[in-house]
């Protein structure tokens, strides 16, 4: 392991303690149903190097958005009357700088961010599927809605599923969310796991360096 790695380590380390520390109040998840899937993967530029630092990620998160909030506009003005369209974001390296945040509030992933700003401002649905634990729940939305985030839902992992394959778990979810009305218009993610399985129209891959970044 590099000194960056260690580094990158003992700051996710810290910022996990710091979020397991924090009081705040659990708010309530939003509805959610059904549409078909055609995923599309969209890959980062940038190989895949021992140490990457923010201002590559920077540059390879925007690269993948500079796809993705084109397609956005494009189907969001585009959407037919009465449907209910939504986005799915997942949190760690995707909605927030979790492996460059070392600290709590967490930044939101700029890039990622200005897409779901413009979503929400549009009247898309935002929600969140995590593999986090259930017990950092609500830390979790506070620090996703002090950043910028309208939190439409938030679905982390509870006891029965926390061991589940994350695929798995994460396409249920998604199925979940089509299941009480919603038409996912994409699904944004830095890992495989975050976007296999269907449940969306398009997906956007973020860079993760070949699992570098969690």
């Amino acid at each position: 392991m590099t000194g960056r790695s260690r580094t990158r380590l003992l700051g996710t380390a810290a910022a996990t303690a710091a979020v397991l520390g924090a009081v705040v109040t659990p708010a309530a998840a939003a509805p959610a149903t059904a549409a078909p899937a055609a995923a599309t993967a969209v890959t980062a530029t940038a190989t895949a190097a021992q140490d990457v630092d923010h201002a590559t990620w920077q540059r390879d998160c925007r690269a993948v958005m500079a796809q993705a909030l084109p397609y956005l506009e494009e189907r969001i003005a585009g959407a037919p009357a009465g449907e209910r369209p939504a986005i799915v974001l997942d949190v760690d390296n995707t909605a927030l700088e979790t492996d460059f945040g070392f600290s709590y509030p967490q930044p939101a992933n700029a890039p990622v961010l200005e897409a779901a700003e413009y979503a929400q401002e549009h009247g898309v649905a935002v929600f969140f599927v995590t593999a986090r634990p259930g017990i950092v729940q609500s830390v979790t939305r506070y620090n996703l809605q002090h950043v910028g985030y309208d939190v439409a839902g938030l679905y982390v992992r509870g006891l029965g599923d926390l061991f589940d394959d994350v695929a798995d778990y994460k396409t249920a979810r998604r199925a979940a969310i089509e299941a009480r009305g919603y038409t996912i218009i994409a699904n944004i993610g830095n890992s495989a796991t975050d976007l296999s399985g269907g449940h969306s129209e398009r997906t956007f891959k973020l860079p993760d360096y070949d699992g570098q970044l969690s």
